[in-house]
């Protein structure tokens, strides 16, 4: 993870310092005096090397991610404070969201397989990922919002305003995890321990719950990773649209903004909680299959 850390940390910083501009290219032209003091302020008059040692130095001994160049007297470290409860709770929901549609639905179409709720389920979860979150997004909101008002179109602090982004964030993870499901599903049918259960008579929903779905959910875990990716990624874009307080929000205006350090505590932040969140799915096999062992 540290390798990973300060892999990400090089490109990000080698690329930002890369592009055209700088934070303080805009429209108006601030005057060179000014310029050269907030330059100052912000150790961007030292040289390049200087600066990507002195950053380093100061997140790995202290955790300190810098002062934000653009969001005047805020620390990155503030606005990940303040941001991430709200990144954080939409992220979940959305993965409840996910887990819950999509596991019901691939149960649902495997044992139903050939009729036509698998049909209708199946071609659902193919419009799910094909079509993007955003675009699903303003859908819902010329939906739920103008035409059936049923959801607020912005803002934090309820229920009903969390409800709508947190939907289409989770649809097209749900469309994966319900295919995956489906998947799963069929293969551990045609297990021997399956046909076993059956011909002792055992119920269908019994043989379904206990000696299908805990093999058939396997593929979904290895998925969580990369749906927690896709969530995190996602949200970048739903912050913006849903006018939410989050960490996308702010990492979408420090790249706009040029903000150097804003930006570089964003990527950092997504590769721990990246890199956290993948590990907790090679954990969990233990839990879910009896054959794999931690040691």
């Amino acid at each position: 993870m540290l390798l990973t850390l300060w892999a990400v940390y090089t490109v990000s910083f080698a690329l930002m310092r890369s592009v055209p501009g700088n934070p303080f290219s805009s429209e108006r032209a601030v005057p060179p005096a000014i310029e050269r003091q907030l330059r100052a302020r912000y150790n961007l008059d030292a040289p390049i090397l200087q600066q990507y040692t002195d950053y380093l130095v100061a997140i790995v001994t202290r955790g300190d991610l810098g002062v934000s160049i653009k969001l005047e007297d805020y620390t990155v470290n503030e606005v990940l404070a303040e941001g991430f409860p709200v990144s954080a709770s939409l992220a979940i929901l959305a993965l409840v969201f996910a887990l819950s549609l999509g596991v019901t639905a691939g149960v649902v179409s495997a044992v139903y397989r050939g009729s036509v709720g698998d049909f209708a389920l199946m071609g659902t979860a193919v419009l799910g990922i094909a079509i993007p979150n955003f675009v699903l997004a303003s859908l819902a909101i010329l939906l739920f919002v103008f035409l059936i008002p049923i959801f607020p179109a912005a803002g934090w602090g309820t229920l009903r305003q969390v409800a709508l982004p947190a939907l289409c964030l989770g649809a097209p993870v749900a469309a994966y995890i319900a295919r995956l499901t489906r998947a799963g599903m069929l293969e551990v049918l045609g297990k021997e321990h399956v046909r076993t259960a059956f011909a002792k008579g055992l119920p269908k929903r019994t043989v379904i719950l206990k000696h299908v779905l805990p093999g058939a959910l396997l593929p979904v875990v290895s998925y969580l990773g990369p749906a927690t990716a896709s969530v995190l990624t996602g949200s970048l874009v739903l912050e913006k649209i849903f006018a939410l307080p989050g960490i996308g929000s702010h990492f979408i205006f420090a790249a706009l903004q040029r903000d150097y350090t804003l930006a570089m505590g964003m990527v950092l932040t997504y590769t721990v909680l990246l890199f956290i969140m993948n590990s907790l799915v090679d954990l969990a096999y233990a839990i879910i299959d009896p054959r794999v062992d931690l040691e």
